[in-house]
């Protein structure tokens, strides 16, 4: 059965914790495990990685440098995780690739649980010490407040997963329901769950919508992503004017909300471009004490027919971070007084 992984892998992250967390940051090998992981890198780029030949390329240089004795002097694993991702990241320049060590081993991938779908078999998944930090934490939900006047804010630190942070969107959204428009922030946003982005988005619309679709490599499968038809908060709709702040640190799922929310021309986006990072991903195992995390679903708007990997998403209004929240209110205030200049993006 095909497991389905979130647009970045934080879930994963929490999910392999168990296993390796608390290891220490470094541990020797040798030539028999630099060649080991070489290879098993090799074979699952060529077998998942999202661009096929960019997988043929990288393998490419790998083996080019392996050759030429390149990486024999690394005894050090982290050192070596570090180095083959910056030689991948020359050749397929995607944020969301990664090798990485751990000195506790790494789970073979048959042992691993699916990404849960449920709060219940999280809990069970998830090490004693993530699960009470969760509990205690505003799930990604920073401020919920009402700016002069009657204008909504949204601050959003990262889209958690779906089955946590729906109440806390719903009761958000109930919050700001009167509001005449909104300014959803999400400046220094590290991403999260698709999921989570999708039921947002739903909050903005006024009928059922076409959000984005994913192309699984391994599968050859594209999917469709809907809006939600019931929601637990009270929707916003698709009239009152949106403004979304961002920045470079706005990334992966919070780039999708960007993206997608400023291709149906639903809001306005205020501030820097974006980080770039569209592939969704998911880990690999590469040997007993190294993983690898390859991109291998490829997001597609069925708006513009391609994604934001490697641009990032580009601001309709440029300002500065530490501007971007002042700019959005000014501009507001003058769209809500009829002033602003028409044609915007969001009306």
């Amino acid at each position: 059965m095909k497991r389905k992984w979130m647009l970045i892998p934080a879930l994963l992250t929490l999910t392999m914790a168990g296993a390796i967390a608390g290891a220490p940051p470094t541990g020797e090998i040798d030539g028999a495990t630099r060649s080991e992981v070489i290879d098993a890198l090799v074979a699952k780029l060529n077998a998942n990685y999202v661009f096929p030949d960019k997988a043929k390329q990288a393998e490419a240089l790998l083996r080019q440098r392996q050759r030429e004795g390149k990486y024999d002097g690394i005894t050090d694993g982290k050192q070596l995780a570090k180095q083959l991702s910056e030689d991948i990241e020359g050749v397929v320049h995607d944020k969301h690739m990664q090798v990485d060590f751990s000195a506790r081993p790494v789970p073979s991938e048959e042992s691993m649980p699916p990404p849960p779908q449920t709060r219940a078999e999280w809990e069970k998944q998830v090490p004693p010490a993530v699960l009470e930090r969760v509990r205690a934490s505003n799930l990604g939900i920073e401020k919920v407040d009402r700016l002069v006047p009657n204008i909504g804010y949204l601050q959003i630190s990262m889209f958690g997963p779906v089955f946590l942070v729906s109440e806390k969107i719903a009761s958000s959204m109930n919050a700001l329901a009167d509001t005449d428009g909104l300014i959803i922030d999400l400046r220094n946003n590290g991403g999260g769950g698709g999921d989570s982005v999708a039921l947002l988005i739903s909050y903005f619309v006024d009928e059922r919508t076409r959000l984005n679709d994913t192309w699984e490599r391994s599968t050859n499968v594209t999917t469709q992503y809907w809006t939600q038809d019931k929601l637990d908060g009270k929707r916003y709709g698709g009239k009152r004017p949106v403004l979304i702040l961002t920045d470079a640190k706005t990334k992966s799922a919070a780039e999708a909300f960007v993206y997608t929310m400023q291709a149906l021309k639903r809001a306005t986006v205020i501030g820097e471009r974006t980080w770039g990072g569209a592939h969704a991903s998911r880990p690999y195992r590469l040997g007993a004490h190294f993983y690898a995390v390859i991109p291998s679903r490829r997001t597609i708007s069925p708006i513009t027919g391609t994604n934001w990997e490697g641009t990032g998403v580009i601001p309709d209004v440029a300002a500065a971070p530490d501007d971007a929240l002042a700019v959005a209110k000014d501009l507001l205030q003058r769209r809500l007084q009829g002033s602003a200049s028409p044609g915007t993006a969001g009306q």
